[in-house]
């Protein structure tokens, strides 16, 4: 075990190097794929203005996140009828949706510490959860047994080509809509969703920013130390952020465009969150740290257009109307 030095994140161990992930990296071609598979299906979300930014709402996403878009485009293009699926929740209820609409069937496999409410909508949405100790490395690990063990596809949260694909629709709609964006701010917990914007900005000349709750920053070190690392688990407040690892996917695309990546406090998350309620913008704490990070750069913002991804919008409140629209209480 390699010790971290005091007040860092532990890392666990070295993961292999991104040589074999990439000869099979996406590419700006299968965002744009992605984003003519999953038309008509994902709401086209608007810029809004916020605090010295514009803000791409993806808490108005159906299913309250950005995750509806990878998980979308995976369903479709791999014509999946049993998925097994690790996530921190935002995912699995795009995933639970999907199933419902698709006469699918999806086993989320949710690791310690996450939301409970989010746990109650996928079931109230007809998915089955399994519930595992430990982090979401753990988690991960058992969703590729059950995947195996059941024949069921396998739809990761983010470490996917197809996921990864889908989740930069965000990217190619912030810069058709704002082409003049000078930076984009990415909450960054997998990766997928940094990993596509990426992708989306390949020959473009915005620069790509991926935040990073502080206790957590897996793809800063990982870049800093010049392979992919796996940290301890963690628990920020960010809920939907707390992968161990970059993927094997994302990582080299991360690191071959990402121009900058920044940690924010749990204390900063909070308040963003604040902020943005104040702004009339319901996000949870997920969805407030790319804002977070936005308002760190503070003065040191460079010029231009900036746009903050909001990724996601369930809150507690807003969690429970899904789960009781879809016929059963949040929390039962």
């Amino acid at each position: 075990m390699t010790t971290a030095p005091a007040g860092r994140p532990g890392v666990l161990s070295a993961l292999p190097g991104p040589g074999v992930a990439d000869a099979a990296a996406p590419a700006r071609a299968d965002v744009e794929a992605a984003a003519v598979r999953i038309a008509g299906h994902v709401r086209r979300t608007p810029l809004l203005p916020g605090p010295g930014v514009l803000l791409k709402a993806e808490h108005l996403q159906y299913g309250g996140s950005f995750k509806l878009r990878g998980a979308l485009n995976a369903v479709l293009a791999l014509g999946a009828r049993r998925i097994v699926a690790g996530s921190s929740g935002n995912h699995g209820i795009a995933l639970a949706r999907l199933a419902a609409s698709l006469g699918a069937e999806v086993t989320v496999v949710l690791a310690g510490g996450a939301h409970p409410a989010k746990a109650a909508l996928i079931a109230a949405l007809g998915g089955r959860t399994v519930s595992v100790p430990g982090g979401v490395a753990d988690r991960d690990r058992r969703a590729r047994e059950l995947a195996q063990e059941t024949g069921a596809v396998l739809v990761p949260s983010s470490d996917h080509r197809l996921v990864a694909a889908g989740q930069g629709t965000v990217g190619l709609e912030v810069l058709s809509d704002a082409p003049d964006t000078g930076t984009v701010y990415v909450p960054t917990g997998g990766g997928g969703l940094l990993a596509g914007v990426c992708l989306a900005a390949q020959g473009h000349p915005v620069r790509v920013v991926g935040v990073e709750p502080a206790c957590t920053p897996r793809y800063a070190r990982s870049l800093a130390a010049g392979r992919p690392l796996r940290l301890g688990p963690s628990g920020t407040v960010a809920d939907g952020l707390r992968g161990q690892q970059p993927g094997a996917v994302t990582y080299p695309v991360v690191r071959d465009r990402v121009d900058d990546m920044v940690a924010v406090s749990d204390a900063e998350i909070l308040a963003a969150a604040a902020l943005l309620r104040r702004c009339g913008v319901d996000a949870e704490p997920s969805g407030a740290v790319a804002l977070a990070g936005a308002l760190r750069a503070g003065r040191r913002r460079p010029a231009g257009r900036c746009v903050a991804i909001v990724s996601g919008g369930n809150t507690a409140a807003a969690l429970a109307a899904a789960a009781a629209a879809a016929g059963r209480p949040a929390g039962g």
